[in-house]
């Protein structure tokens, strides 16, 4: 909205001009959304424990967490409104790939909040077989979308990182993989937020690493350079992801440990969603889940830990997910959550240098 402002003014002062820069406006565009959620974050802390909107805790979870017991929850919406204000004031609203993300942000927002809702007013979120429903339904309709409005070959390849002229066509496939990445990442960021900031640093870590992919991808110079795909247009999605790492480190702000407030189901689902579909436009869904590591790992505990115990009979985790089981061994809370950081730092770091290997 204000670039559409910015422009008209540059007519009378040239100096408007800065706001035509995609570098400026991710700066910008981070700014902005911290400093929402510095502001109104207080707000919702407030209102949210004057409504008893608080956390409640799994019986069967680590004791150090009967303590969290009522610390007001669906702080998520602070992150989504945050993001989606930010985005809408100094993103291009012409372009396609800024409205797929808001939508996927939006849809799985909105998902969480009814299952976060239900949870606080019956005791109980939404089942899983109809919450997976919803996800897949909003994953399914922005995979389409990305396929169906797709105008180049590079935007519907698999890119294998350091083999940099290896682009497979990907064909009806393609929705299958965005599909999955989609879905997949936005319940593995949900996994993975169980700790006081341990779900939205790796975050803004990504956020920020794709938003510079985001930046090369959609500059013919760059693009040529590191020899990845260009896909015009691509550079306003790093608008976006400027709103992810300011709105992540304002609610991070309240997050830290000991949380003032918990994102709860509507701000991981939107988030870890927003990651999976920001990466599948760009074209670097293996990147992505590299960066993403932690994500992955807490995602692959779950699963390791079903499958075992439904066919051996005994659990290889003391407790998943993976975060879970070093509460078990009495790791104090934050130096798992600093080291899971550090961990998420070096991954993304690993994720980063694949753009110029070869």
């Amino acid at each position: 909205m204000l670039l559409w402002l910015t422009r008209y003014l540059t007519e009378f002062y040239s100096g408007f001009n800065v706001f035509e820069y995609i570098t400026f406006r991710t700066i910008v565009s981070a700014v902005t959304a911290l400093v929402i959620a510095l502001i109104v974050g207080p707000v919702v802390i407030r209102r949210f424990a004057q409504s008893n909107i608080g956390e409640t805790i799994r019986d069967d979870g680590p004791s150090s967490h009967v303590s969290k017991r009522g610390t007001p929850t669906m702080g998520g919406l602070l992150i989504v409104v945050s993001i989606v204000v930010s985005t809408l004031l100094w993103g291009d609203l012409t372009s396609k790939h800024v409205w797929i993300v808001v939508g996927v942000i939006l849809g799985f927002g909105l998902i969480g909040f009814a299952d976060d809702y239900k949870k606080l007013h019956k005791g109980k979120g939404i089942s899983i077989k109809w919450k997976y429903f919803f996800q897949s339904a909003v994953g399914l309709t922005a995979a389409v979308v990305m396929f169906t409005t797709a105008t180049i070959p590079a935007e519907t390849e698999l890119i294998i990182p350091i083999f940099k002229q290896v682009a497979i066509p990907l064909g009806f496939g393609f929705i299958f993989l965005a599909y999955l990445m989609i879905v997949g990442m936005s319940n593995s960021v949900n996994f993975t937020d169980g700790l006081d900031g341990l779900a939205i640093m790796p975050t803004v870590m990504v956020g920020a690493a794709l938003g510079l992919i985001a930046y090369l991808v959609g500059h013919i110079e760059f693009a040529e350079y590191l020899q990845i795909p260009h896909i015009p247009g691509m550079g306003e999605v790093a608008i976006i992801c400027g709103s992810i790492v300011g709105a992540g480190l304002g609610f991070l702000w309240y997050n830290t440990y000991p949380a003032q407030m918990f994102m709860g189901d509507v701000g991981a689902l939107a988030l870890g969603a927003a990651l999976g579909t920001i990466g599948v436009l760009v074209r670097h869904e293996i990147v992505l889940l590299i960066m993403g590591g932690i994500f992955v790992v807490e995602t692959a505990s779950v699963i390791v830990q079903i499958v075992s115990f439904k066919i051996l009979g005994r659990r290889v985790f003391q407790m998943a997910p993976l975060h879970h089981h070093f509460e078990l061994k009495e790791w104090p809370e934050p130096r798992i959550v600093v080291r899971f950081w550090i961990i998420a730092f070096m991954l993304v770091l690993v994720g980063l240098s694949m753009l110029k290997l070869r």
